[in-house]
């Protein structure tokens, strides 16, 4: 009997002990430049701290109607003008805003195709005149390389030479529709065009032209792991973060 009742204790004892915790799951909205990069640290982020991160990407002005329209989540990487302004909406946590890392605008043709001359700005505005169709971002999807693209030919003045034979990209890579010979000539930022195969990078618009794109995070107002969020924005933002920025087209923030 007395072995009986040990047995018991044990059991019930187990049963009361305290399990492990689930590991959390942590929810990213990410504009599409800055994904490779997330991609790219994810792996050892969640080996080391046993977390889950599901990420989802869109446009900046996509994620920004969704955020506003309520949509929960833990952290967003957007634009620091997007960070502040969802956050003086009561929607992002104010203070944490963390400035990541800053991308450029490139060329891309497919591969195999000849690379233009873009090595100044007169030559860019020729390669944009002599290609058959030119793809970019529409900046009516809230993209931040469309939006820039679309005023720079007003700037210069050719913007009613290249909008017939422009091929406008509602989301995604611009690099995949050069890819698949849907345009000649692509306009992106280059931390999109790195990824895709059977494509060349031509190079960065002309240092006078050219627009940086600065991405930046901030914790969610109603994160549901707001402390494991906050964890993976110190790995965004720490020294580990340097060699895969560079690596996937991008720099850090204070470059």
């Amino acid at each position: 009997m007395r072995i009986m009742l040990v047995g018991l204790a044990m059991v019930l004892i187990g049963a009361g002990a305290a399990r492990p915790a689930a590991a959390a799951e942590i929810k990213v909205l990410t504009a599409g430049a800055f994904k490779q990069v997330l991609l790219a640290l994810l792996p050892d982020f969640e080996r080391t701290s046993g977390q889950k991160v599901v990420v989802e990407n869109d446009t900046v002005g996509a994620l920004t109607k969704r955020i506003e329209g309520g949509e929960t989540f833990d952290l967003a990487i957007l634009t620091p003008a997007a960070v502040d302004g969802l956050a003086s909406k009561g929607k992002l946590v104010a203070g944490s805003r963390a400035n990541l890392a800053r991308v450029g605008i490139g060329v891309v043709v497919k591969e195999g195709a000849p690379k233009p001359d873009i090595g100044s700005l007169a030559a860019f505005k020729q390669a944009l005149l002599a290609a058959k169709s030119v793809a970019y971002i529409d900046p009516a999807a809230g993209g931040s390389s469309g939006i820039y693209v679309a005023g720079l030919l007003d700037k210069l003045g050719i913007a009613a030479e290249v909008k017939p034979k422009a091929k406008l990209i509602p989301g995604g890579a611009v690099a995949e529709h050069v890819a698949r010979g849907e345009a000649e000539l692509g306009i992106h930022q280059i931390s999109e065009i790195l990824p895709v195969k059977g494509v060349t990078l031509v190079g960065p618009l002309p240092a006078d032209i050219q627009n940086y794109t600065v991405y930046a995070a901030a914790l969610g107002a109603q994160a549901k792991e707001s402390d494991a969020a906050k964890a993976l924005l110190k790995a965004l933002s720490g020294p580990a973060a340097a060699e895969v920025l560079k690596s996937k087209g991008m720099e850090p923030a204070g470059s």
